[in-house]
């Protein structure tokens, strides 16, 4: 048996639920001003797949990447979303 496509789908999906308080917790301390971190680490991973000979690791690192790219645009979407309210604004810190 071949569990390759299960595993990389697994591993997708995992992915994909750590991005989603990743992005959250980004907003909520930087705000969208670090999109530029997000997109260097993604064309990073990215990359970096292009040279992994695994074809399993070169997958999971690529999904990883663009995992990456893909928080770049729900970083802009989490700040719609703390604007309508329905996540929490940091409160500004008194100096």
């Amino acid at each position: 048996m071949n569990y390759i496509g299960l595993i990389i789908a697994t591993v997708t999906f995992i992915i994909i639920g750590i991005f989603h308080p990743i992005v959250i917790k980004t907003e909520y301390h930087f705000g969208v001003k670090v999109w530029w971190i997000y997109l260097l680490l993604g064309l990073a991973f990215v990359g970096a797949s292009l040279f992994i000979s695994n074809p399993m690791f070169s997958t999971i690192v690529g999904v990883i990447g663009c995992g990456w790219l893909w928080g770049i645009r729900e970083l802009f979407e989490q700040r719609k979303r703390v604007q309508r309210g329905w996540f929490p604004r940091k409160p500004k810190q008194k100096r």
